[in-house]
This record gives C-alpha cells, sequence and structure tokens, in this order.
C-alpha cells in the first residue's frame, strides 16, 4: 500500500500546520514555503482538508487558517480519508461496490472489512503531534 501524493502533501501540510498550533493562524502560502510543496498544491489539498473540518479558514484581517481541534485529537487516518475517502485496501469492501467478476465466489471477501478495520486502527494510532515533532 502506498499514499497518492495528495494524501502524503495533506500529512506534511497538516503537521506544518500543528508547528503553529496555538499561534497566530497561518496563510496557506507560509505552509507552501515551510513545506516546499507549490501553492496551488497547497491551495488544493488545504481545500479538501477544511471540508473535512481539519483546518478551520478565516478571510479578513487576522486571517488564515488553524487546526479545527487539537492537533493530539488529529490522526493520520483522519488526514488520509480527507484526501483518500475511506481506507479500504480492496475496492470490493467499499460499500456499493460490486463491480468484482469474483464476488459470488469469493471466499476472501468477508475478511476485507476487518483487515481495512485493523489497517485504520493502526493510522488512527498515530496522532498529529507525533507527526508535526520536529526533528532533532
Amino acid at each position: 500500500m502506498r499514499l497518492s501524493s495528495l494524501a502524503d502533501y495533506a500529512v506534511v501540510i497538516m503537521a506544518a500546520a500543528a508547528r503553529h498550533c496555538g499561534a497566530e493562524r497561518v496563510h496557506a502560502a507560509r505552509l507552501a514555503e515551510e513545506t516546499g510543496l507549490p501553492a496551488p498544491t497547497v491551495q488544493k489539498v488545504v481545500s479538501k482538508l477544511t471540508a473535512a473540518r481539519l483546518l478551520r479558514s478565516a478571510r479578513g484581517a487576522g486571517g488564515g487558517l488553524k487546526l479545527a481541534r487539537p492537533a493530539a485529537a488529529i490522526t493520520l487516518a483522519d488526514i488520509v480519508e480527507a484526501v483518500e475517502g475511506p481506507i479500504a485496501l480492496s475496492a470490493c469492501s467499499e460499500h456499493g461496490r460490486n463491480d468484482c467478476t469474483l464476488a459470488d465466489a469469493c471466499v476472501v471477501r468477508p475478511n476485507w472489512p476487518a483487515v481495512n478495520q485493523a489497517l485504520r486502527g493502526a493510522l488512527a494510532g498515530v496522532p498529529l503531534t507525533q507527526l508535526a515533532e520536529m526533528a532533532p
């Protein structure tokens, strides 16, 4: 399993935003500068993170971005799902997806929800505070 580039960027952006937690709001341009990501990419990812209610955006004087809740209450699973949607290793385990030619005879399919839950649990065990820690 590999995260998409946008999910990876979302983690990097959220970690940078978390380092500003408790301080003044931070602008997307500053996050782009701090992360080395192109400003349009940061804007696109910030839009997804705001829609997922992980970031709060305010316009005008004193505006910018802030975490929507404490960094300790945001997990890697939250961030990945904000960009990728529900965590699922196999498309057949997604609700409403029945496009697999083996669906009627597949004996593995009933096990995918448990596998997906284990993966989500592992990602949910990594708080944003850990991701935002500065390297020594």
